[in-house]
């Protein structure tokens, strides 16, 4: 017999930690992970927009960590558990410092504010960007209230940074220019 999927535990509008504890749903953890989550599916469609096993093979080690940030995240620093519980680490923020130092050497040089857009895939980059700094603004809201792990807003802010030259990278492959923002006048 399959397993349910529904618990019907959430229908009072709390949810369960990893750990155990109950907190509101609206709370500041539960708003932290969630943010990190629809990042994860806004690099899930990135990821669906290209056939370039690179591109994939990058989304998909990104999208591992950010399981890995939302299980952190979901799981207070204090909790005793019988589960080892995976946390966000100095070694994944210099491996995405690395990745985008190798990839700003291929991109020309950057000379002035860009728009977001492009192709589709650079498109999707910028749009993920954008969500990535909104689950930095939400961990650091959870982080105002609560002890985090050390990394944990390094990572996203370095990813949203990768974000960012990765969107001009699929631009560039594409043969499409950066679109430049000019002021009017």
């Amino acid at each position: 017999m399959a397993t349910k999927i529904y618990t019907k535990t959430g229908d009072d509008g709390t949810t369960g930690l990893f750990g155990g504890g109950r907190v509101p749903k609206n709370s500041a953890r539960i708003a932290a992970y969630g943010d990190v989550d629809e990042l994860d599916s806004a690099i899930g469609m990135a990821a669906a927009a290209t056939n370039d096993s690179w591109f994939t093979a990058l989304l998909h080690s990104i999208q591992s960590d950010l399981f890995v940030l939302g299980a952190d995240l979901a799981t207070p620093l204090e909790t005793r558990s019988n589960y080892d519980i995976p946390r966000i680490s100095e070694r994944d923020v210099t491996a995405i410092e690395k990745k985008i130092d190798e990839i700003t050497k291929t991109l020309p040089e950057l000379t002035h504010f860009i728009l977001p857009g492009g192709n589709e895939l650079g498109a999707r980059f910028h749009l993920a960007r954008t969500v990535c700094r909104r689950a930095e603004r939400s961990v650091v809201h959870l982080a105002q209230a609560e002890e985090i792990g050390k990394f944990d807003l390094i990572y996203l802010n370095r990813l949203s940074d990768l974000l960012f030259v990765l969107a001009r990278l699929a631009n560039h492959k594409a043969g499409i220019k950066d679109i430049e923002w000019r002021p009017k006048g």
